[in-house]
């Protein structure tokens, strides 16, 4: 089903009914794009399903013929970070410390639920080692190129780097991936698609490999709002049968009803508008006029409180903390197979004690309870994704230099995790141009506020 437009989950729903295509052809289709030698397939993916998925293809196509099928988007091909368990797969977190460890003998709840609605699984994407860090560089397997402005070479952004190009460069229709700090929105924005960061609790993470347990939450990266919607449908359990078959229609259900005119969108200052390249900061900008034109309330907000966290994180915060404790073993005997980089990242938890742990969830704590009060009487709150476009692969070979890049790319997203709240990155660019984010965040538990806001933003900004 190729077409000038990438495709929606809506449209290949809508495609899929209709008998235009096939689930045996949207999977080859992928499958071809994946193989392409002048593609990004072979850094993109780690492993490719192709026998698997073109099987379950065929049992979904004859189950529509049937009109058995166990959902809308029954049929679709989708990729899932190296994270998640799947049933016969090694668990590798794209490293090389785990490529001999034992295949997973269940689907994760995650991955299952996906399968559940249909979705086929047509492989495992590539990512940042342990997924730390949000550049998305993999020494071990390669970096996957952003699809904008390849011939320089430029980062994807990650941990999800994998599962962004998968989607941009249409080797699937939707990527499972997971955000610790803005790992699907920072890939989503650098790369032009949507990524959503749920609320942390909001879809189970058991069978998923940790970064951080109290930070780490499941999210989807697809080219739209709805797309992501209907895939944080699946993976909350959260959306009703029709509204999701209300969605694959095209149509406008409940979560998406809302309309730009009314809004209250809080802007916030200072700390996540520092050090905005200029091109950012001019398509931010312009989004935000257009918001504002559309008849939204922008309200400017400081927010003194998050000028606190580089002190908070001074000694590599919970992330690390939480990291260590599961890989202090292995690092112990065998460092050496570890990305220097990421190693180094988990290793300054060394320089935090049981106490300082502990006293860090508390202040944690006390800093929600502080920064919610401002913010809890908006609609959305709105920033910038990223305060830079992706920068060269090339410009990131000094540690020092990669050190700073990735403290800035996690900067603003990080904020989100650290709030335990939910986020999503719109693409605010302009047509050709270096793919810029507009990110909408709530507070815990907001998801359900988040998505018709989030989709009426989308509108506007088309």
């Amino acid at each position: 089903m190729s077409s000038d437009s990438p495709p929606t989950l809506a449209s290949l729903a809508q495609a899929l009914a209709a008998g235009r295509t096939s689930s045996r052809a949207l999977v080859a289709e992928c499958l071809e794009r994946i193989a392409d030698k002048q593609g990004e397939g072979a850094r993109t993916f780690l492993k490719v399903h192709a026998a698997q998925a073109l099987a379950t293809a065929e049992f979904h196509d004859q189950m529509r013929r049937h009109g058995a099928a166990s959902s809308p988007y029954a049929g679709i091909p989708i990729s899932v970070k190296d994270l998640f368990d799947i049933a016969g797969d090694t668990t590798t977190s794209a490293s090389a410390v785990l490529r001999d460890a034992p295949a997973a003998q269940l689907d994760c709840p995650a991955v299952a639920r996906v399968k559940a609605a249909g979705f086929v699984v047509i492989g495992r994407t590539n990512m940042t080692e342990f997924a730390f860090s949000g550049l998305g560089l993999n020494p071990h397997y390669g970096t996957p190129l952003n699809p904008w402005d390849r011939a320089t070479g430029r980062i994807p952004g990650g941990s999800s780097s994998g599962a962004a190009v998968s989607v941009t460069d249409r080797m699937a229709f939707g990527a499972l991936g997971t955000d610790t700090g803005g790992s699907c929105r920072i890939p989503a924005a650098l790369c032009g698609i949507v990524g959503y960061k749920p609320t942390a609790h909001r879809v189970p993470k058991s069978g998923v490999f940790p970064l951080s347990s109290t930070l780490d939450s499941v999210g989807p990266l697809a080219r739209s709002v709805a797309c992501c919607r209907a895939l944080d449908g699946v993976l909350s359990g959260d959306i009703p049968s029709a509204a999701l078959q209300e969605l694959a229609s095209g149509g406008v259900d409940r979560h998406s009803a809302a309309a730009v005119r009314g809004l209250r969108l809080g802007v916030l200052t200072s700390y996540v508008m520092d050090g905005l390249a200029p091109q950012v900061a001019a398509d931010y900008q312009r989004a935000l006029r257009a918001l504002s034109t559309a008849g939204a309330s922008l309200t400017d907000v400081d927010v003194p409180e998050l000028g606190e966290l580089p002190g908070l994180n001074r000694k590599g915060g919970i992330a690390a903390a939480e990291a260590y404790a599961v890989h202090r073993t292995r690092l112990n005997s065998d460092a050496s197979r570890y990305d220097p980089r990421v190693a180094n990242r988990i290793m300054r938890a060394r320089e935090q004690d049981a106490a300082d742990y502990i006293e860090l969830l508390h202040a944690r704590v006390a800093f929600i309870e502080r920064v919610s009060r401002r913010l809890i009487d908006f609609d959305a709150v709105v920033m910038p994704t990223v305060p830079v476009s992706a920068p060269a692969l090339s410009e990131l070979s000094a540690d020092d230099v990669y050190v700073r890049t990735n403290a800035l790319i996690l900067r603003n997203s990080s904020v989100v995790n650290f709030l335990d709240g939910c986020a999503i990155s719109l693409p605010c660019h302009e047509p050709g141009t270096a793919p810029v984010g507009l990110t909408l965040f709530g507070l815990r538990d907001a998801d359900e506020r988040l998505w018709p806001v989030a989709a009426a933003v989308e509108q506007c900004l088309l």
